[in-house]
């Protein structure tokens, strides 16, 4: 200010001074009026030049530098700098947090008041079959028609949220949304949708286990009590007391298989994976399926030909008693399936890649090719009268689907109805050595 000031002092008192020199009074009032007029002008040019240097946007350096014109270019300079730095940060955490939403696995679509779609991430975008760009400002119930979303979205009432099917559903694969809308601003919705189908298929199979164990329990229980109940009002004699007993050690035994096989299922998805620390001879192990295939063949009193081969002189890495358990299953399913008169054949070789299989092969019945991709679901029966007859669970296959994974092996199997099966483990080789007797010299 003291500047501003003192050029217009000088600006009037030097022409009005030299004005004075040549025309006295007249000259020197002429002088003044002459300079104060200059110092207007360019004062008036200082500031239109800040003006158009702020209506441009201030995108340079102020044109003015000196005097109050310079330091309010300045100052504003300074607050521009600060705005745009301040908008650059928000600009940045406004991507941050798309970015975020953008990789969330739900789906999040933007709704405003009247239901168009302001912004979407890319997982809405696959779950509602919507396009972000095409479909912006697109009403939201025009593009997504499942009745159960419209009466949702006309209901008015979010507490609660919707399953629909996803337009990628098809009968042989159907995949089930749910998708919940959040009012929020003024009249704005927030729609959030997820892929539930695999928790939908989770509920499912527990309803079908839970159903499944019951009916597998309940099935001998009945038969126990009824022979109870025979014992206890009947007079028997002596003949016929030991027939009942029989049958009633029969069903407990039936329900100890069954809590034992469920035990060991719960056991093996509930237990750290196997390390390769605790090694097992081939040979104990086919020594084992041998006692266990031969007891179960003798029990049920089928006259069969069991073969096992001499296993080669190797070592397995991992869990001896998930080993054994796999392999025995198999060995027991052979017998149990395969009639009197049949053949069993059970060998461990090496492979050329340095793995090891294991494999049975049965005369039974055989398996149709639609059946065989399931047989490794809990309770998942071909027949199930006839698995009852065997004495099966219908979870051997289960115990064996996840012991062969949990030791990073792969279960082949080969049927063919009326000509057997043949079931085979192969174990990697990794897991695989000679065994250390064998080794020494």
């Amino acid at each position: 200010m003291f500047w501003r000031i003192t050029s217009l002092f000088l600006c009037i008192a030097i022409p009005a001074f030299g004005g004075w020199w040549f025309a006295r009074e007249i000259g020197a009032l002429g002088g003044a009026i002459a300079g104060a007029f200059a110092w207007f002008a360019i004062d008036l040019l200082r500031g239109a030049r800040v003006v158009r240097w702020l209506r441009a946007g201030a995108p340079t350096e102020p044109p003015v530098t000196a005097g109050l014109w310079g330091e309010a270019a300045d100052r504003a300079r300074r607050i521009l700098r600060a705005r745009d730095q301040q908008l650059n940060e928000s600009a940045r955490r406004l991507q941050d947090f798309l970015a975020a939403i953008q990789a969330s696995p739900n789906g999040v679509v933007l709704l405003d008041a009247q239901g168009r779609i302001e912004w979407s991430n890319e997982t809405a975008a696959q779950h509602l079959g919507i396009d972000p760009e095409r479909d912006m400002l697109q009403l939201i119930g025009n593009l997504l028609r499942d009745p159960v979303f419209t009466h949702y979205y006309a209901s008015g009432d979010y507490s609660q949220e919707a399953v629909i099917q996803s337009r990628d559903s098809t009968p042989s694969r159907p995949i089930k949304l749910s998708v919940h809308l959040h009012p929020y601003g003024e009249g704005r919705r927030l729609l959030l949708s997820r892929d539930i189908t695999g928790i939908e298929q989770a509920e499912v199979m527990r309803r079908d286990f839970v159903a499944n164990v019951s009916h597998e329990i309940r099935t001998p229980l009945t038969v126990l009590t009824g022979f109870v109940e025979t014992l206890q009002t009947l007079p028997l004699d002596e003949q016929e007391r030991k027939r009942y007993l029989a049958l009633m050690a029969q069903q407990a035994h039936r329900m100890q298989t069954l809590v034992s096989d469920l035990l060991t299922l719960s056991r093996l998805e509930g237990s750290p994976l196997p390390g390769q620390g605790d090694w097992t001879s081939l040979q104990l192990l086919m020594a084992q399926c041998e006692e266990e295939g031969r007891a179960i063949s003798g029990v049920l009193g089928k006259k069969q030909e069991l073969r096992f081969e001499h296993a080669p002189a190797f070592e397995l890495a991992g869990s001896s008693s998930e080993l054994q358990s796999a392999l025995t299953n198999l060995v027991s399913n052979a017998v149990r399936y395969t009639p009197t008169g049949g053949s069993i054949d059970v060998a461990w070789k090496m492979l050329a890649d340095g793995r090891a299989d294991f494999t049975v092969r049965d005369t039974g019945p055989g398996i149709a090719p639609e059946h065989i991709s399931r047989l490794t679901e809990r309770f998942y029966r071909v027949d199930r009268s006839r698995s009852r007859e065997t004495g099966g669970t219908g979870l051997g296959l289960a115990i064996v689907k996840h012991v062969v994974q949990r030791h990073g092996a792969e279960l082949k199997i080969d049927s063919t109805p009326g000509a057997g099966s043949t079931f085979s483990i192969q174990f990697p080789a990794n897991r695989l050595r000679k065994s250390v007797s064998a080794a020494r010299p």
